[in-house]
């Protein structure tokens, strides 16, 4: 007789659970991935064409995200400073112009959109900023703030109305996430251009 001792196979319910734990631990992880660090935003309207445009879909990210000037943002509306109950909920995606410290001064006639004095060059903006709203400008964005605008000016409803965040200021707790990456058109995928 052998003296060795056989080790049992594994029966065919063990190898079932074993592969059943798998797959809901990879589960687990890309919902928590895509809840906490990745999201999908669906693009809204014209406002920010020719960057980006209709039902184009991007990635956006907030993990470990501070806004800079030029970043494309997800913020979210609620029924206080949205335009309409109906837009109560939806997101809006604009491109952050200045930051918290800074100072926005927009010329209407010319279509210039200054920061701390200094004429932006933006090769991205579909039309000159010559649409007002009913902020006032000079406009100062303190600490926690960002200012944003679309890059279709003459089409955007942004920061220049006070309809927008608190009197055009957007609070950066209300940002779901900077645009880095289109992911559809499939024919359009790559990183967005924020130059």
């Amino acid at each position: 007789m052998n003296n060795t001792t056989h080790q049992k196979r594994p029966t065919l319910a063990f190898e079932m659970f074993d592969w059943l734990e798998v797959v809901v631990t990879a589960i687990i992880a890309v919902v928590l991935i895509f809840t906490l660090v990745f999201r999908v935003a669906t693009i809204k309207g014209r406002s920010m064409q020719n960057t980006l445009f209709e039902n184009q879909k991007v990635i956006i990210t907030n993990w470990l995200y501070t806004p800079k000037n030029g970043d494309i943002v997800v913020v979210s509306r609620n029924i206080d400073n949205s335009p309409s109950v109906d837009q109560a909920k939806t997101p809006i995606i604009k491109r952050v112009i200045a930051v918290s410290g800074q100072t926005v001064d927009i010329d209407f006639t010319a279509g210039v959109v200054y920061v701390d004095g200094v004429a932006l060059d933006e090769p991205y903006t579909r039309t000159p900023t010559n649409l007002s709203y009913d902020v006032t400008f000079p406009l100062y964005v303190p600490d926690g703030y960002v200012f944003c605008l679309g890059d279709n000016r003459n089409d955007s409803l942004d920061s220049r109305s006070s309809m927008i965040g608190e009197n055009g200021l957007i609070d950066t707790r209300y940002i779901l996430g900077h645009a880095d990456w289109r992911i559809f058109p499939f024919d359009q995928i790559g990183k967005i251009d924020h130059e």
